[in-house]
């Protein structure tokens, strides 16, 4: 009974539970699980041991794992080395794509280098200069308007050099940028997902584009829909082209499910199963199963039933001898007008069609964090250049104004698109996507916010009193959504547990309201090139959407040098 009344919050303590016993508890089994973690990493590339102590593990993504160590060098003083260890499932060609990216355009221009590598079977370790940092959420609300200008004119450089080299980074967001506010420095890393433009230098970026190319292709082919975690390359089999020709008439393709052709009788095709793995844009459908048809509504109309009985009927009322191949040709058009008249029906329901769901799945990158995706990336743009890059750039900007992070919290990019209405607007979305060759719709028509006013009023600048760096469960602040947005695609302002970056260092009184006092240094006289540059990041037109090279000439560094 002691223990279970302990765990409740006691008064008197900043409203933090007192129950020491139970963080030292979890403290320990996080201790005990990293020092696993390290124990695997030895056994996994034996040789690190010779070289470097393995000191802690400070970071894990979904395809890497990183690691604080020490070299020992000949001077005689030790140097922190971070471990960047891969996933053994990733590609090998995306292994060396990202360790060229490394030594290529890293080690200069605030762009991370790269030391060593190591290699042990499938397990790959790269070895790269440690850099001591901050947590971008701890020293969001702290920073003055001079370091915000540092921090983005240093951002610029790093992505002007990379853009140099034809290096599309693809995951831009503050982590991914790391920032040593005491030594003022700066380093871009992890470019696991980065991918090349037409003309990039990188030479295995190339090799990788035409090996997600030709994957792309072959998904578009054959109708089918390959599994995330396929390698690149897939040979094709051999009569390919002989079977996507003869089955396009009477199969089309189920977004994000897999076909299973069910022998028939006679050991022909017969009925076609669906295996559903995920709904469209990743959301969970609950109707999903209830919505589909077990077969595609192009085989519906080819089948000769109702259709082909009624047309029988008619000629035989009016006792014209029809031969079997004009009945073909009246079966054939019949099929074609049944295919014509096909309409979506789930508009504005909480399901997805069997009619949506048999079109082809639009093959184009989708990498990338929630959050920080640029529109043409959420509706699935196959052209995607560098441009992505700088609507991330423009998403960190915002935070910085706004003292919010993270700004953008979507579960699906259809949620996280009208998000981004709820800022940018819903026609000037609308506009922006019909320059790439999208068409987004929209059920009510949404206004663009003032981006200076949203802004200032999130970080409070009518009034300079203390408030809370992150809200206490429970509490909800005013957000950028406008009185006018739908509640369920409005801008989620996270809990105080939902909006930490999941660091591995939680201190003491991780999860507890924290009251800090906002830096005033510079921000009561904020110009307005400030926002100009904001609103030409956030250009919802990639076309037009400001450069890197451009950014660091815009006005609002105008006394930085590089």
């Amino acid at each position: 009974m002691a223990e279970a009344g302990a765990l409740s919050p006691l008064p008197g303590r900043d409203g933090c539970p007192a129950d020491d016993a139970v963080k030292r508890y979890e403290q320990n089994v996080k201790l005990s699980g990293i020092k696993r973690d390290i124990e695997e990493l030895c056994e996994a590339v034996p040789q690190l041991v010779s070289v470097f102590k393995i000191k802690d593990k400070i970071g894990e993504g979904t395809f890497s794992s990183v690691y604080l160590a020490t070299a020992q060098l000949q001077a005689g003083h030790e140097e922190k080395i971070a471990l960047k260890h891969l996933i053994p499932t990733s590609h090998p060609v995306r292994i060396a794509a990202e360790l060229q990216c490394l030594t290529v355009a890293g080690g200069q221009d605030n762009v991370m280098g790269v030391k060593y590598c190591f290699r042990n079977d499938d397990h790959v370790v790269i070895a790269m200069p440690y850099l001591e940092h901050e947590s971008f959420l701890d020293i969001l609300n702290s920073l003055s308007f001079q370091e915000v200008r540092e921090y983005m004119f240093n951002l610029f450089i790093a992505l002007k050099r990379i853009h140099q080299f034809g290096i599309v980074h693809r995951d831009v967001k503050p982590s991914n940028f790391l920032y040593n506010r005491r030594l003022k420095k700066y380093a871009l890393v992890d470019f696991g997902l980065a991918q090349g433009t037409h003309d990039t230098k990188i030479e295995l970026l190339k090799f990788v584009q035409a090996e997600a190319r030709q994957d792309g292709c072959s998904r578009n082919k054959c109708h089918g829909v390959i599994g995330h975690k396929g390698s690149l390359s897939r040979p094709a089999p051999k009569n390919l082209d002989q079977q996507c020709t003869t089955r396009t008439s009477v199969k089309r393709s189920y977004t994000n499910a897999q076909i299973h052709a069910k022998p028939g009788r006679d050991g022909k095709e017969g009925s076609v199963g669906l295996s559903v793995q995920r709904s469209v844009f990743g959301e969970r459908n609950f109707n999903i199963h209830s919505s589909i048809s077990h077969e595609s509504p192009a085989e519906k109309c080819i089948k000769p039933s109702k259709t082909v009985d009624v047309i029988s009927r008619k000629l035989a009322v009016k006792k014209t001898a029809v031969s079997a191949k004009a009945l073909n040709s009246v079966t054939r058009k019949a099929t074609s007008s049944c295919l014509t008249v096909l309409t979506c029906d789930c508009f504005g329901t909480d399901r997805v069609c069997s009619i949506c769901l048999s079109r082809r799945q639009q093959v184009a990158p989708r990498a990338g964090t929630p959050g920080f995706r640029a529109p043409e990336v959420l509706t699935k743009c196959p052209d995607q250049t560098t441009a992505i890059d700088m609507w991330s750039a423009g998403v960190i900007f915002l935070s910085l104004l706004s003292g919010r992070y993270p700004f953008y919290k979507a579960s699906d990019d259809l949620t996280a698109l009208a998000q981004i209405m709820t800022i940018r607007g819903s026609r000037e979305t609308i506009q922006a996507a019909k320059a790439f060759g999208k068409s987004v719709l929209c059920s009510k028509e949404v206004p663009a916010q003032d981006l200076r006013k949203l802004c200032e009023r999130l970080r409070g600048l009518d009034s300079w009193t203390p408030r809370l760096a992150v809200d206490p469960p429970g509490h909800t602040s005013g957000g950028p959504a406008s009185e006018n947005t739908d509640p369920q695609a409005s801008l989620g302002q996270a809990s105080a547990a939902q909006r930490s970056e999941g660091s591995l260092s939680g201190g003491a009184n991780a999860g507890c309201p924290r009251v800090i006092t906002a830096n005033t240094e510079g921000w009561d006289t904020v110009p307005d090139v400030t926002y100009d540059l904001l609103d030409r990041l956030l250009d919802l037109n990639p076309a037009s959407r400001i450069t890197a090279e451009a950014a660091l000439l815009h006005p609002f560094f105008r006394d930085m040098s590089s």
